[in-house]
């Protein structure tokens, strides 16, 4: 896709006519498009059968796997778009950190970055470091056919949070105390991650992807002011950089109803909202020129059929008057739901949405 958004040769008419795109658009839509975070992963079963024996890096870093994988949720559910599949420590792992993800942890960095001598480990990230998102990206499109794909990365903050904290936390303690006591040190981590995730972001986008999402997972944890000051500034920086590509700039975090204005400002063509917050409310928080992205509770799917539709309703409802708005849940698909779950929700929400 060009600057000013219209197609390029990467960018078939078809997809870029597509239902989603419209959406992030802001454009008229046939119905409103679907696509669920984590929809390529643990609640399937044809995914868990793939990965058998497979680490969860290893598998990111196999063109044929995320291939398979990505394509699995399209398949069965008919959603709207595809999210690559892959994990937001990868470009960190891509530039030499030595880290894993161990399951039933999460990612485990075994030399946390504490000090400024540290920031010398976080090297520039080159296209060759990832050439099997390149090479993945590309086989992707060409079995995707009109249905978009969405690229994505972890944000800065939340990036640095696991980098600080060594692996998951629930305090971040670490990270805030650098944060609030050498915020040059701070300030400088964010803005080397900033690029990291910016020209990770780029190899998706000129392989074909036609959207990217930044997940600032852990973004829930700050107050306003905190956020504005200190990690806002590394967030709007990456969407500059993609900004040129013309693709929708998707901002999703978690617990972040004090921050969606903010989120906003820093750049988004769309802001991501969580179940906690109702749709029409947070647009008024949001501001106008921007498309909503959400918002149905995970937990939802586990209620039988008939709440599912009656929340579901709900949504449609609180979103009605949106200039765009990308159905999706609030949070990740939890592993143990019921893929027929998600499909009868897909069914749903383009019967209930038709126009």
């Amino acid at each position: 896709m060009s600057a000013n958004g219209s197609p390029t040769g990467k960018q078939p008419t078809a997809t870029y006519d597509s239902p989603f795109l419209k959406a992030c658009r802001r454009e008229p839509v046939p119905h409103t498009p679907v696509w669920f975070m984590r929809q390529a992963g643990r609640s399937l079963p044809e995914y868990r059968k793939v990965r058998e024996g497979v680490g969860m890096l290893d598998s990111c870093m196999r063109p044929d796997l995320v291939t398979e994988i990505t394509l699995q949720p399209v398949r069965r559910h008919g959603v709207d778009a595809a999210i690559y599949f892959s994990d937001i420590v990868v470009p960190l792992k891509a530039i030499g950190i030595d880290l894993d993800i161990k399951p039933g942890v999460g990612p485990v960095v075994e030399q946390p970055v504490r000090t400024r001598a540290d920031l010398a480990r976080l090297r520039d990230l080159t296209p060759e470091d990832v050439s099997y998102v390149t090479e993945a990206v590309g086989m992707l499109t060409a079995e995707l056919g009109p249905t978009p794909l969405i690229g994505f990365a972890g944000a800065p903050f939340t990036l640095a949070s696991y980098l600080v904290e060594g692996g998951p936390s629930r305090t971040y303690e670490n990270a805030k105390a650098m944060m609030y006591g050498d915020p040059e040190l701070w300030a400088d981590l964010l803005d080397r991650l900033a690029d990291i995730t910016a020209a990770f972001l780029k190899v998706q986008i000129e392989a074909g992807a036609s959207a990217v999402q930044l997940f600032d997972s852990w973004a829930g944890a700050l107050a306003p002011a905190d956020y504005r000051r200190s990690v806002l500034p590394a967030s709007a920086k990456v969407f500059r950089a993609v900004e040129e590509y013309g693709v929708p700039r998707i901002h999703f975090g978690v617990g972040t109803g004090e921050l969606l204005g903010l989120m906003g400002e820093a750049g988004a063509d769309v802001v991501g909202v969580d179940w906690r917050v109702p749709l029409d409310e947070a647009a008024r928080r949001v501001g106008p020129g921007k498309a909503l992205q959400g918002n149905l509770d995970p937990t939802v799917l586990f209620a039988p059929t008939e709440a599912v539709e009656a929340k579901t309703r709900e949504v449609l409802q609180a979103a009605a008057g949106l200039e765009g708005h990308v159905f999706n849940l609030g949070h990740g698909v939890m592993p143990s739901t019921d893929p027929d779950a998600l499909t009868r929700l897909v069914e749903y929400v383009h019967e209930h949405s038709a126009r």
